[in-house]
């Protein structure tokens, strides 16, 4: 179902009041809702597992449901779980790097 009116997002937007005054001194996603995906809430961290741990300890996420891993062009990693969190399906996602090995390359930079 897509959202056609603000009501029909109501689940994500309570689920991320009661994170917002659960936990304020966590630190600050991006934050995204959609109307095609009308019950999901999204956090999301860009360069920063640590803020992805954070959150992820907060809500007493177990690490094994997290899902592990690289996006195709073999430099950046991603970590991802979600569970069901004040009536929403809350989506946390981590983005980073994955750092070279010493004289390694990337797989963008070896010739097809």
């Amino acid at each position: 179902m897509n959202a056609t009116i603000l009501a029909d997002l109501g689940a994500p937007l309570i689920a991320l009041r009661v994170l917002s005054v659960d936990y304020p001194l966590l630190p600050a996603p991006c934050i995204s809702l959609s109307t095609v995906y009308p019950e999901r809430l999204e956090l999301s961290f860009h360069d920063d597992f640590g803020a992805f741990e954070a959150w992820r300890e907060a809500l007493g996420i177990d690490p094994l449901n997290v899902v592990h891993r690289v996006h195709r062009d073999g430099r950046t990693c991603v970590l991802g779980v979600h569970v069901d969190y004040a009536g929403a399906e809350l989506h946390l996602i981590g983005f980073g790097t994955v750092p070279l090995v010493e004289g390694a390359r990337s797989r963008v930079e070896v010739p097809a």
